[in-house]
């Protein structure tokens, strides 16, 4: 069997694995490269894998994250009741084995986003990476959506109560082509451009759908009968995960935006899963997340370049990252 045959059965038989690292993921998303995987196997089980993204600019060949994929990285099988210690010495074992292979790739640049659960990076510091943490903002476990309610701030259900005065309604089939175009013509408006192919959005949507992963949603302006919001979300066994969201410009004072993340909030809920708005590092979306009586949640941005020529590495400096 090949790397990748493992790893998919690997995933299959074990439900921890988050949907950034799911081999169908890494299909979907890996459009513009290819993908392939590390794995640390003893005795035949498979106690660690790193599932990565390779590209190629200017004839150079480097691991970096797909587009809309937050993490990957490591992936580690922990042994059951395993002590704080002997977790601690069993990642640097996996790890360890995972930088080895890695650094005997043909390529010259290294780059992924570790999962949140992955709090050690030790092992890949005494190897000479670099670290950056970033931040993603998750909302902890709520008994009831009234004590979800009571976490926000008061600006946020302010905003609900306006949006809940207007003609609203939501949608939860909307065509790959209806998503796109809405979202490019809401950028359009506020003077920006799509950073996306359609063919890549219509990859991650049938692969959602055919690994019932995610959801659609839309909201209506009744009055009008326009689409005014478009939302996608993807979900693993943990989380829900806020992947694309656009709404109309016309509508930013409408309180529109909090009734939609409190709507896709309520559904990560539902399904028994908390809720992770993906982000967000930028200024002046953070406080918006942290408003929904968000945890701020680090994870680590891991790196190196691997290279020796000095061309490559002033290139890989300019050009790559």
């Amino acid at each position: 069997m090949t790397n990748k045959e493992k790893y998919i059965q690997f995933c299959e038989q074990n439900d921890f694995v988050p949907i950034f690292s799911q081999p169908w993921w890494m299909d979907a998303v890996c459009i513009d490269g290819y993908w392939d995987v590390l794995l640390y196997e003893k005795n035949e089980e498979i106690l660690g894998a790193l599932p990565y993204y390779v590209k190629k600019k200017f004839g150079l060949s480097y691991i970096t994250q797909p587009q809309f994929t937050q993490n990957n990285g490591v992936v580690i099988k922990y042994p059951e009741n395993q002590k704080y210690e002997k977790k601690l010495s069993y990642e640097k074992e996996v790890m360890t084995a995972l930088i080895e292979q890695l650094e005997k790739l043909p390529i010259v640049f290294y780059q992924q986003n570790f999962n949140c659960k992955y709090t050690n990076w030790l092992p890949f510091y005494w190897k000479g990476y670099q670290q950056t943490t970033c931040y993603t903002y998750r909302i902890p476990k709520i008994l009831s959506e009234k004590d979800l309610l009571n976490s926000y701030h008061k600006c946020k259900r302010v905003d609900m109560k306006k949006a809940e005065s207007l003609r609203f309604d939501f949608v939860d089939e909307i065509s790959v082509e209806k998503f796109y175009q809405c979202h490019s013509d809401f950028l359009s408006q506020r003077g920006k451009k799509i950073s996306y192919k359609l063919q890549i959005l219509g990859s991650i949507f049938n692969a959602i759908l055919k690994n019932k992963a995610g959801k659609v949603l839309g909201i209506i302006d009744v009055e009008n009968n326009k689409l005014v919001a478009v939302h996608l979300l993807v979900w693993d066994s943990c989380y829900v995960y806020s992947l694309i969201g656009a709404r109309n410009p016309d509508y930013d004072n409408t309180g529109l935006s909090s009734l939609l993340f409190h709507k896709t909030i309520l559904i990560a809920f539902g399904i028994n899963r908390l809720f992770d708005f993906e982000g967000s590092m930028i200024e002046v979306i953070e406080p918006s997340y942290r408003r929904f009586g968000t945890v701020q949640t680090p994870y680590f941005h891991i790196s190196k370049v691997l290279t020796k020529n000095v061309f490559y590495k002033l290139l890989i400096n300019q050009r790559l990252r």
